[in-house]
Order: structure tokens, then sequence, then C-alpha cells
């Protein structure tokens, strides 16, 4: 399976990827999930100041193919949404990692990271995937 994935991120069997600096973590949509939902039509962005748990859902994301739910790699309190992404939702597809991401927590617990799976770890998991 040919799509990029970042060595230097982390990512969840839901196919979310998560960035983390210091106590900050950015998250957003891998290539996989963009490219299996297809065109990107509207995204339901979460409030600045939830809190939220370890994979639970935090925001909703529709495309020409599917409605899904988005789920949080990581706990914490959300400090940033991308709100580009209201007017032009397509960016999770034209750019994923950089300009497509979708919120910024401020994590409660870098110990969650050992749940993720690390870059060749997710390589591994897409080889399985049908």
């Amino acid at each position: 399976m040919d799509v990029e994935i970042l060595d230097h991120y982390y990512y969840t069997k839901e196919h979310e990827w998560v960035y983390v600096e210091d106590s900050m973590a950015t998250i957003g949509l891998s290539e996989y999930a963009q490219s299996a939902l297809g065109d990107v039509t509207f995204i339901e962005l979460p409030e600045v100041g939830v809190e939220v748990e370890q994979f639970e859902e935090f925001a909703s994301i529709e495309s020409v193919k599917a409605a899904s739910d988005i789920y949080s790699p990581m706990s914490g309190r959300i400090v940033e949404v991308n709100s580009e992404l209201e007017d032009d939702p397509g960016r999770i597809n034209k750019d994923c990692y950089e300009k497509g991401w979708i919120v910024k927590l401020e994590l409660s617990d870098l110990d969650e990271m050992s749940e993720l799976m690390k870059a060749d770890e997710y390589r591994n998991f897409l080889s399985g995937v049908k």
C-alpha cells in the first residue's frame, strides 16, 4: 500500500495521526483515511476548551463516500481547531499532515503514547487492511 506515513508521528487503528511536541499534540487523519473517505465535503469540529479522553469521539467528517467519526489518539484539552477546514474541508485530502490537521491538544497523560502505533507498526497494520 503506497500511502505517506511520517516516521515521527504516531497512529491509531482508526487511522488518526498524532504529532507530539512537549505536552502539545497535533491531530489529524492519516493519508490512508483521507484516501479511503474520498473527497471530504464537511467536517464538524469540536469547541476549543473541551476535554477529550483517549480514543473518544471528538469530531465527525463527511465525504462523497461516507460519514465517519474521528477519535482522539490521546487525552487532553483542545486548545486550537483548524478553522480553515470549515470553509475548505478538502484540505484534508490535499495535505492531511500539514494544512489538513484537525485539532491541537494540551496533553494530560504522555504515557498514553504507549497505546499508539509508531510509523513502522502502522505500516504493518495497513499491510493487513483489505
